[in-house]
């Protein structure tokens, strides 16, 4: 695989943070390019970062003399230095469309992290493991740009990275039919620590701003086929969601309650998950965990603190499948949601499109 140049767009926030960690030692990947709002453009990237690294790896040496460009003004000059970005911006919805668009139509490749272009129809929106072959949508996506080599794809919302893949394998054979889910989210989801976030220590805050609407309806784009240009979003299964921000640093938890067309015995069910492999396991790409779903037995299992991190934080947990009053099932799912939820997700789909000749 040759090796790319990689531009981070929002370098300075935890996410942007969170790819200079990954990206650090990164085998086909490197960072070449910090850019950051106007505020930080100009400084050096330890300059502008301050006392604002929140990562538990500290920051490598060659980024801190890294200028930061400034990620509108110079988008031009970014471009032109970069095979492809990462985007990962605190702006408006309308704003974080432009800027992607406008980094596309200067032919460059832009993998987000960002909300903004999840249901723009011909913008695939993929877990690698689970929906690759969205990625096919973008020879039209760029023809609607009128691009060769620019587009845009997403990853999607942190939070169903730790239940959808438990569901997903399951529906091909088994029909998923309701599916009410229950997401207990780190404080890091908002871009906080517990210094920055104070009112989060001793807390619950039963509310995340728009998380519920994302949850039960990004599914179903992951679940949609291409259809005359476009991704259009399968109309089952049924979700519904409460999302709860609950005082963790990182690791996102899902409760699932779930309903089939057929139901299956929790033997079958804990089989799929423990046989299931994606394209990331099929292609090896360098961030994709060697097993993907990973049930545990233990009734008191998984845990945020013991499980986050599993498989360099790539992989997702699965316990405590049983039968329900009112559902066919229930069980709990865990990932890290800065690893496999946002800035890992973002790799590993950077990693498949750059084996699907899609950065060159």
């Amino acid at each position: 695989m040759k090796n790319y140049k990689v531009g981070i767009v929002g370098a300075t926030g935890m996410v942007g943070q969170r790819f200079m960690t990954l990206l650090e030692n990164h085998p086909w990947f490197d960072v070449k390019v910090l850019a950051a709002s106007k505020r930080s453009a100009g400084k050096t990237y330890e300059e502008a970062i301050g006392k604002k690294w929140c990562m538990d790896k500290p920051l490598a040496d060659k980024y801190k003399q890294m200028i930061i460009k400034d990620a509108e003004n110079d988008a031009e000059e970014i471009a032109a230095e970069v095979d492809f970005i990462f985007c990962a911006v605190d702006m408006k919805k309308d704003e974080i469309k432009a800027l992607e668009e406008k980094y596309a139509k200067l032919e460059c490749p832009v993998v987000s992290n960002n909300s903004a272009h999840r249901f723009t129809d011909d913008v695939p929106m993929v877990v690698p493991e689970l929906n690759a072959n969205h990625i096919d949508i973008i020879p039209s996506q760029r023809k609607r740009l009128g691009t060769k080599r620019g587009f845009i794809a997403v990853k999607s919302n942190c939070s169903l990275q730790s239940y959808v893949p438990a569901l997903f394998p399951l529906h091909e054979k088994f029909g998923v039919k309701d599916v009410l889910v229950c997401t207990y989210q780190a404080i890091s989801g908002a871009g906080k620590t517990f210094e920055t976030w104070p009112e989060m220590i001793d807390n619950v805050i039963p509310y995340i701003g728009g998380e519920e609407e994302k949850s039960e309806k990004e599914p179903l784009k992951l679940w949609g086929e291409i259809k005359d240009g476009k991704i259009v979003p399968a109309d089952k299964p049924n979700f519904t969601a409460q999302c709860i921000r609950v005082p963790v640093s990182n690791g996102h938890l899902g409760a699932v309650f779930v309903n089939f067309e057929k139901k299956p015995s929790k033997e079958e069910m804990i089989e799929i998950w423990n046989n299931f492999e994606g394209p990331a396991q099929e292609l090896e790409l360098p961030s994709a965990p060697k097993k993907f779903l990973n049930y545990f037995t233990e009734p008191d299992r998984p845990q945020i603190k013991s499980e986050r991190e599993l498989e360099n934080g790539m992989a997702v947990s699965i316990g405590r499948l049983r039968e329900d009053t009112q559902y066919d099932y229930k069980f709990v799912c865990l990932s890290h949601n800065t690893l496999r939820g946002a800035a890992g997700g973002a790799v590993l789909l950077a990693e498949l499109l750059a084996a699907k000749g899609y950065m060159d």
